[in-house]
């Protein structure tokens, strides 16, 4: 499976302490270089400075090769590159939290996920507790969701636990 991964997801897990729930899942994550300078930027979180220090071997930093897309210019230079490496790598997964990259990607037709998929995609593999690390995200992050959204999740959260116990 071929996964890309913007800045967004990567920064929320890493300061949940659960990034490497993305190894256990997809193996190998690709990233733009774009991605990892953003994440590099003066005003990221210590955890993820710390990270970045030791980037684990799964992470696979990746040059586009492509020529910038004039149509993807509203987004940051992450998300451009993101979207741009997945289509170029066809990506089965593409990691993104920002709904305009999203809907950007979603028009392109690759797959999306984000942050909270992640999570629930973590916790259907036994991998970490959702409700727990969800409110770590919540409450240690800069991470915003609707109360709509944020009901969804746990509602999906609740289901998940019923159906392990």
């Amino acid at each position: 499976m071929i996964v890309v991964a913007d800045a967004s997801p990567l920064n929320y897990l890493i300061q949940i302490e659960s990034v490497n729930a993305l190894h256990a899942l997809f193996g190998r994550v690709l990233v733009p270089v774009a991605v990892m300078e953003e994440l590099r930027h003066a005003h990221a979180p210590s955890e993820v400075k710390s990270w970045l220090l030791q980037i684990p071997a799964w992470v696979e930093v990746c040059t586009i090769a492509a020529p910038q897309d004039e149509a993807l210019q509203f987004l940051d230079p992450g998300e451009r590159e993101a979207i741009l490496l997945a289509q170029e790598r066809h990506a089965d997964l593409l990691l993104l939290d920002e709904r305009q990259g999203r809907l950007e990607a979603k028009r392109r037709r690759i797959t999306t996920t984000g942050t909270l998929g992640v999570l629930l995609a973590a916790g259907q593999q036994g991998l970490l507790n959702t409700e727990a690390v969800f409110q770590r995200l919540l409450s240690e992050t800069s991470f915003r969701a609707t109360a709509q959204v944020q009901e969804s999740f746990l509602h999906q959260c609740r289901r998940l636990r019923e159906k392990n116990s």
